[in-house]
């Protein structure tokens, strides 16, 4: 439960879906305080399911409830819309200064998982090998994140509600997973090399300690 409370939070789908549904029938104030009253709920079945809620959320959460105000009194939907958008852009300089600081969440989660371990990754890539592949990967995540966040913003300044929320909801995980297939088939092809060099070098030692053996 400790590692689902440190990596599991959502990020205002609840909220989002229950926006388009009001907008499309009644007034852009019952929208909006369906989306806050719905972040609410999602936030508190965080705070339920895992016994804390991320920052993330808390951010999130935060960007509800003042945007939402914001729409609310100006009676724009615009700026509830804004908020995808700002959650991405934020999440993106996260992964992007943890990168440039040489650290990431992946990556010494892994190290911290395999550390003393005889495990086949290890000894084919090396630790810091691995850790460094996750940290590319959370790199190209924050690129991902940055420009989704912009994409999102131009979706709630001229675009529809209905696209709106295709990509915040349906549209992003359709972009994850490609995002994640792509990863899956660089890091294997990376690792099919690196498995080639180290069964070579495991060859070549061994020939040469029959060569030693065989000079005694």
């Amino acid at each position: 439960m400790n590692n689902l409370s440190k990596n599991f939070f959502l990020i205002s789908f609840l909220p989002a879906l229950a926006y388009w549904y009001l907008e499309a029938y009644y007034p852009i104030k019952v929208a909006v305080t369906g989306g806050i009253i719905l972040s609410i709920v999602e936030i508190s079945l965080e705070k339920f399911f895992t016994k804390e809620i991320h920052t993330i959320s808390k951010f999130n959460f935060f960007l509800i409830v003042v945007l939402g105000a914001l729409s609310f009194f100006d009676n724009k939907g615009i700026w509830f819309k804004l908020v995808p958008g700002i959650t991405a852009l934020a999440i993106a300089l996260f992964f992007i200064y943890q990168n440039k600081k040489g650290k990431g969440v992946m990556g010494d989660m892994m190290v911290e998982m395999l550390k003393g371990k005889n495990h086949p990754l290890i000894q084919i890539i090396g630790l810091n090998g691995l850790k460094g592949w996750f940290q590319k990967m959370e790199r190209d995540m924050g690129y991902l994140c940055l420009f989704y966040g912009i994409f999102m913003i131009v979706i709630a300044l001229w675009g529809s509600s209905d696209q709106w929320i295709f990509f915040k909801t349906i549209g992003f995980y359709i972009v994850f997973i490609l995002f994640m297939i792509a990863e899956f088939i660089l890091f294997r092809n990376k690792l099919k090399r690196q498995q080639e060099k180290f069964l070579l070098n495991q060859y070549l030692r061994q020939q040469q300690m029959r060569k030693r053996m065989e000079e005694r």
